[in-house]
Formats: C-alpha cells, sequence, structure tokens
C-alpha cells in the first residue's frame, strides 16, 4: 500500500485524482464499474481499465486479504490515519448503518489487494493497482 487518495470528489475530480495516482505510481490499470470508466474515459481514454463487479459483501470479500495481514504478507509505506482507522473498526458485524459511515477505503484496498494477490496470494508485485 503506497497512497490513500480517497475523498468526496466531484465525478471529474475523482477520475483526475484516479489519474494521477495510476500515473504517479504507473500503475497498469484501475479498477471499477461502468460510470468509473465512462467518467475516467471522458478525461483520459488512454487509462487501462478493468471493470469488477461485486458478488460477495463487503466483509467477505475482505477475510482473504485479512488473512495476508495476519501473515504480514502485506505492508503499508507510511501511514495512512483514516484507512487504518477504518481497518481498525471493520469487524464481522459492522453496521454502516450505525456507525454512519460506509468502509470505503477499506473496501477499495480490499479490490486492490485481491487483484494484486492473485489466485496464488502473492502480493510482492512490479504493478501497483490504483
Amino acid at each position: 500500500m503506497l497512497e490513500d487518495c480517497s475523498g468526496r470528489y466531484a465525478p471529474h475530480e475523482w477520475a483526475a485524482v484516479a489519474i494521477a495516482a495510476c500515473r504517479r505510481h504507473k500503475a497498469d490499470r484501475n479498477n471499477g464499474g461502468a460510470m468509473v470508466e465512462a467518467t475516467i474515459r471522458a478525461l483520459d481514454h488512454g487509462v487501462s481499465f478493468k471493470a469488477v463487479h461485486a458478488s460477495r459483501g463487503k466483509v467477505v470479500r475482505a477475510e482473504p486479504i485479512a488473512a495476508l495481514y495476519e501473515q504480514r504478507k502485506v505492508h503499508h509505506v507510511g501511514g495512512f490515519d483514516v484507512l487504518e482507522d477504518q481497518m481498525c473498526a471493520f469487524t464481522s458485524d459492522f453496521d454502516r448503518g450505525k456507525v454512519g459511515y460506509s468502509p470505503d477505503r477499506v473496501d477499495a484496498l480490499v479490490w486492490a489487494l485481491t487483484e494484486l494477490s492473485g489466485p496464488q496470494n502473492i502480493i510482492i508485485r512490479q504493478e501497483l493497482l490504483i
């Protein structure tokens, strides 16, 4: 984990933030759905993109990634206070209605690490997914 670019942005703003992060970290692609792709392509048609679709809940998606953390296969370069606070609060009984927010940063991290870990759960790779 090199950077947390999460925030509240207008569509063209978050697309610009994502594209800048992809360039900054020499990422090979950006993940998201059809709306994400259309918004990013409106600013830069050449950005590599992979569509993803959630078929499981956030807690279930996060379980294999939590195991990688427990095995010390994931390392954060620097401190990410807001993300790490979300990670600590994100338990199997997490209720975003009760806490008043969605674990958006955790979910973005889970998607990225799931993509990077692949079927063998190998995290160390040359490319970075933003």
